[in-house]
């Protein structure tokens, strides 16, 4: 029997604006299970943070967004884990390949199945295990929207054509395209889940809302750069975010601000019940006009069942958010 009453699950907690997640919600709710979810966990993160605050409520998980089946085997071990009901799903964990396409153990573009097809196969896996008042943060960015000129341009068209691109689509494109390509993904999900949240009574009191943490300084998104994007990103940018947040945008972040941030999506008062919202910072945003549009939010959501279901039982129950 868990000591706890509730856990707040963080995927990608380990590092950068997710370690800090977790180290904000440590703190604000020593009561609660953090679970911090990632491939590795190279720099014992649960332990530091437990160490820090003179707390135990902090445990690491192994979790694979990369392989479906290894999704499935991190839900299976959280049931058998015992963990108690789940107050809080914080999808934060995000993959950037800046040179040739790479794709999962599954065949899928990579940025696309780990941002989000590993994540929405997860949500299903563990949906009934959140609490009546449960939240879903979807972590996102600025950079799905072009018209914010954050010099990245997504070309999202339909999930297949993103999950399996053509070679033409594939020469035409970067790394970092592929990524914003992703990030719409997240957005389109965040607002199709919370419609459908707020069309069933079972799931009114639940929230889902999306963050754009902005541009972030120093972040682990780049560990698959050139050494020296590495070190910029670590060890230079991190001392200009004031300069940069002055002359080039206000939202440029600390890795510690952003972390914030997301934690007080996920417990804050403020956003409590509310549904396909998505965030800059601590205030409303509007999405990309792309992603306003209902048809291609239901589409990604259809197919996303369809991807991830592995029985027509289980695409029901998907359908059904069970």
């Amino acid at each position: 029997m868990s000591t706890y009453a509730t856990s707040i699950l963080i995927t990608g907690g380990t590092q950068g604006m997710g370690y800090h997640t977790a180290l904000s919600l440590a703190k604000q709710q020593p009561s609660t299970l953090i679970v911090i979810a990632s491939r590795t966990d190279p720099k014992n993160a649960a332990a530091s943070i437990n160490k820090l605050l003179d707390q135990s409520n902090v445990i690491y998980m192994p979790l694979d967004l990369s392989s479906l089946a290894k999704v499935r085997e991190f839900a299976t071990r959280w049931d058998t884990a015992g963990h108690p009901p789940i107050q809080a799903l914080v999808f934060n964990a995000a993959i950037q390949f800046p040179g040739g396409i790479e794709y999962t153990q599954d065949g899928v573009e990579a940025s696309f199945g780990v941002n989000h097809l590993g994540h929405a196969l997860l949500f299903h896996l563990l949906v009934s295990k959140l609490t009546n008042d449960a939240r879903v943060v979807i972590v996102s960015s600025g950079v799905h929207d072009p018209s914010l000129k954050w010099g990245l341009s997504p070309a999202y068209t339909t999930p297949e054509e993103v999950a399996y691109p053509k070679p033409e689509a594939i020469k035409g494109s970067s790394g970092r395209d592929r990524y914003a390509t992703s990030k719409v993904a997240n957005v389109l999900w965040t607002l199709a889940l919370g419609r459908h949240f707020a069309s069933q009574p079972s799931h009114n009191d639940k929230t889902v809302v999306a963050l754009d943490p902005g541009l972030m300084f120093p972040t682990n998104l780049a560990r698959n750069a050139s050494w020296i994007v590495r070190f910029l990103s670590l060890n230079v940018a991190p001392r200009l975010v004031p300069l940069l947040r002055a002359v080039v945008s206000s939202n440029i972040n600390l890795a510690s601000e952003s972390g914030e941030n997301l934690a007080w999506l996920a417990v804050g008062n403020e956003v409590r019940g509310k549904k396909g919202v998505y965030f800059e910072k601590r205030g409303e945003h509007c999405v990309s006009k792309q992603a306003e549009q209902e048809e291609l939010q239901e589409e990604l959501w259809r197919w996303t069942i369809d991807k991830v279901a592995e029985s027509p039982e289980e695409k029901a129950r998907f359908a059904k958010i069970e």
